[in-house]
């Protein structure tokens, strides 16, 4: 299937069942490029609809200490951006869920921006989520995502002023992130109390879809937040339990499995 099309393809057929879909962040080559192909192919086994995968990087200034630990044990590996690449053909020789990359715009530019995206492409990823990008600035990198059919998702956050979501929507294509709690990555006790409202907020300038991230971690939480989104993402309660089981690598699949089934299994039609 056409990269450009799995996107928007999942949404419209979760939107008919009346679903919203599961998205699961981990970060690519942690702990090391085996047992990251293993934890990918685990999270889509037990109902991941969209996977996010974190490009490892030296300085990633949206995560909290899991995400940015995890970024550390993947460069500690050797894990390079050809072996991100890589890691993307390989899902794709057993699954077609769309793949997005979480990362930053360093990572992007230092490769040459069409040759990011061209390879991105050829690799197997649906779309770019570039956490430190500004809209007005992604000229350059939206128009060669258009020219190669790759979504460009941009976040919008709490402290983003009404005026300006329209100005982010304008240039989104593939889905809305909505980050539901101010500050970095990382697991909460509970939800904001206003989410309903934020995210009807986004939908008056935009059709597409809008998930919503940042401190999900319970299956019950993924049930409140399941009815008011398009999608909902799970990252750093996924990422401990690889932290928590280093030195058993088995338990590290065993442990995510067992976490993806109970958070996937909450999500309920609406």
């Amino acid at each position: 299937m056409e990269t450009s099309s799995r996107i928007a393809k999942l949404f419209s057929d979760r939107k008919a069942n009346g679903m919203s879909s599961f998205v699961a962040y981990v970060c690519a080559c942690d702990p090391d490029f085996d047992t990251s192909l293993q934890v990918c192919k685990a999270l889509i086994d037990h109902g991941v609809d969209l996977l996010e995968l974190g490009v490892p990087f030296s300085d990633p200034l949206a995560d909290g200490l899991t995400n940015q630990l995890a970024a550390q044990r993947a460069l500690e590996s050797g894990c390079t951006q050809d072996d991100v690449f890589r890691l993307v053909e390989e899902i794709r020789t057993f699954s077609d869920v769309p793949i997005v990359f979480y990362t930053y715009y360093n990572l992007i530019f230092s490769q040459g921006i069409e040759n990011y995206v061209r390879r991105s492409k050829e690799a197997g990823v649906d779309g770019l989520l570039t956490l430190d990008l500004p809209p007005e600035e992604a000229v350059e990198l939206v128009d060669a995502c258009k020219s190669e059919q790759l979504a460009n998702v941009f976040i919008v956050a709490p402290t983003t002023p009404k005026e300006r979501i329209p100005k982010i929507t304008a240039v989104a294509s593939g889905f809305i992130y909505y980050v539901s709690r101010e500050g970095v990555t990382g697991e909460r006790d509970d939800l904001a109390s206003d989410l309903r409202e934020r995210v009807s907020s986004i939908r008056e300038y935009t059709d597409l879809p809008v998930v919503v991230g940042f401190g999900i971690s319970k299956p019950e939480q993924v049930r409140e937040v399941a009815k008011v989104a398009d999608g909902v993402v799970v990252g750093s309660a996924l990422v401990n339990c690889i932290s928590q089981n280093l030195d058993n690598r088995d338990n590290i699949l065993s442990s995510i499995s067992a976490k993806t089934k109970s958070l996937t299994g909450a999500l309920v039609a609406k």
